[in-house]
């Protein structure tokens, strides 16, 4: 009795240490996703998760233009409302402009959250490509 009673004293107090996670001290902890974290920390240009969506929307866009071009040449050119004739392509860099401002406005009036700026954005962009 004497001899197992330090022995389940020492089971009893080192259980729970282990089970706490006691073996994983130094490992490191999962990052969770950050839109404003750095994909490639060593890399010239700090392409973050929003930088890159940014650049593949604006990318696919201007590739989406290309093949409307190959199919329909002549840029579907019309005269809108602002009085300006204008083409797929102009249409597409006036609602990708407005955007800018829309979103530039909108952190120096209101500041975040970045949700309604995004729909406004939108909304112009369809005005754009229907109106303009």
């Amino acid at each position: 009795m004497k001899r197992t009673l330090p022995l389940a004293l020492m089971l009893m107090i080192s259980h729970p240490a282990f089970s706490q996670g006691w073996g994983n001290v130094a490992a490191e902890k999962e990052k969770s996703f950050s839109w404003t974290a750095p994909l490639w920390p060593e890399f010239w240009m700090a392409w973050t998760p929003a930088t890159f969506a940014l650049f593949c929307g604006i990318f696919s866009a201007m590739a989406i233009l290309t093949v409307l071009e190959i199919y329909r040449p002549g840029g579907n050119e019309r005269r809108g409302i602002l009085g300006l004739t204008t083409t797929r392509g102009d249409r597409l860099f006036i609602s990708l402009l407005g955007s800018v401002y829309i979103f530039l406005a909108w952190l120096g009036v209101m500041g975040q959250p970045l949700w309604w700026p995004l729909g406004l954005s939108i909304a112009w962009a369809v005005f754009c490509f229907r109106k303009v």
